[in-house]
């Protein structure tokens, strides 16, 4: 297998499941180098979430964890309000003007940091975190500043996305002395390298309409068999045709990884050897545009062909819960740069965790896979259980082990 070939073998869920999983495995056999496993402490953690879950949806009809679940305001579902107000010529422009706002709205959600809020005018609620982020970036997108039609404001167009610049986000955000919102240059960067690869890419992005990340949608229907799609591919989509974003990371073969990083306990015979792909931003974003795509009247099947997302409150949750244990407890309080062997160990052994609770909650529930897949275990779920115990155990909610963010991983 050439480097290439072997590079596009990461570009999957499934080589993040396989190789988060022989993460756990070195866990469990007490091989990895910072954090130790107790599986005993899942199952207490797996009550914690299922108990979440009967408060927070006692009908049990728990939604996918998306970005759509964050704008919503108190009762208020803010992007359902300003859809119904626009005249849609059809069910695919109101797609594709969706799958605008979801890209760049999770290319955005990457930590706010816990000192940083928003203020929204529309409903005059401070919002913080990744729900202040979502909101914000909303009300951006209602000003049409993804958009360089000043008559369409809600679309993300390529060559607008390229010349945002920073202070335009900052503005956006309420970004300001007092209320500093992390890493406002790395999302501003991230956003301009979305819309150079969007530009260069016309067969994708521009099917029936000038190049915008919404275009995605065009190529993703046209996939569809049967009007059936499977959520791995849209995955696989966005990384392929996004790759080109991510800042600094490693390639392979001229493949860009992505959201890919080096453990030694990770060993293959090939050019993968030692590399761990997490595509966390990536596969947030899938679950994101799979209510667009069933809106339009696509059917997306093995939703459960995507993975849990390594981020803070996931992985809190396991920390704070003691089925992660550092061995150096000090380690958690300075900041862990995101390629450090510690984050990766600790965002691999959060994906596979992940499947195992799911296991737990449904066997609790009395749920099959296809009643409650992940995207509602997460939703329902271990991000709220994560929070819950961070701020049971921080006054300030922050997560359990500090994380040097660049504004594109957490």
């Amino acid at each position: 297998m050439g480097d290439a070939e072997a590079a596009r073998s990461l570009l999957s869920a499934s080589a993040v499941r396989e190789r988060a999983h022989e993460m756990l495995a070195a866990g469990l056999r007490g091989d990895l180098a910072h954090f130790t496993v107790d599986l005993e402490s899942l199952s207490m953690a797996a009550h914690v979430v299922s108990e979440l879950i009967r408060i927070n949806y006692p009908d049990l009809n728990v939604p996918f964890h998306a970005r759509w679940r964050h704008f919503f305001v108190g009762e208020r579902d803010l992007w359902a309000e300003r859809a119904a107000q626009a005249a849609w010529t059809s069910p695919a422009a109101k797609a594709r003007a969706e799958f605008d706002l979801a890209i760049t709205s999770v290319l955005l959600d990457a930590g706010a940091g816990p000192s940083w809020k928003y203020l929204d005018p529309g409903t005059e609620r401070v919002i913080t975190r990744s729900e202040g982020l979502a909101v914000a970036s909303l009300r951006m997108f209602e000003a049409g500043a993804f958009s360089s039609d000043p008559a369409d404001p809600l679309r993300a167009d390529a060559d607008r996305l390229v010349q945002l610049k920073h202070e335009e986000i900052a503005d956006g955000m309420q970004s300001m002395v007092g209320n500093r919102l992390v890493g406002v240059e790395g999302r501003a960067e991230l956003l301009a390298s979305l819309g150079k690869a969007v530009m260069a890419n016309p067969k994708v992005f521009a099917r029936h309409d000038r190049a915008r990340p919404g275009g995605l949608y065009d190529y993703l229907a046209a996939q569809a068999e049967g009007g059936r799609l499977a959520a791995p591919r849209i995955l696989e989509a966005l990384l392929e045709h996004f790759g080109p974003i991510w800042p600094s990371r490693l390639s392979l073969g001229g493949v860009p990884l992505g959201d890919t990083w080096r453990h030694p306990k990770i060993r293959r015979d090939d050019a993968t050897n030692g590399l761990v792909p997490i595509h966390k931003l990536s596969q947030w974003l899938s679950y994101s545009l799979i209510e667009p795509l069933q809106w339009s009247g696509i059917t997306v099947t093995d939703i459960d062909g995507l993975t849990g997302l390594a981020e803070y409150r996931n992985g809190g949750l396991f920390v704070d819960a003691g089925v992660l244990r550092l061995r150096e407890p000090q380690e958690a309080l300075h900041p862990n740069p995101v390629d450090s062997a510690l984050v990766v160990e600790w965002r691999a052994l959060t994906v596979a965790l992940l499947d195992e609770i799911a296991k737990l909650i449904r066997e609790q529930r009395s749920f099959t896979i296809e009643q409650f897949p992940l995207a509602c275990v997460l939703e329902g779920g271990t991000w709220a259980a994560g929070r819950r115990l961070a701020r049971e155990k921080r006054a300030d909610g922050s997560p359990p082990i500090a994380v040097e963010s660049d504004g594109t991983v957490f």
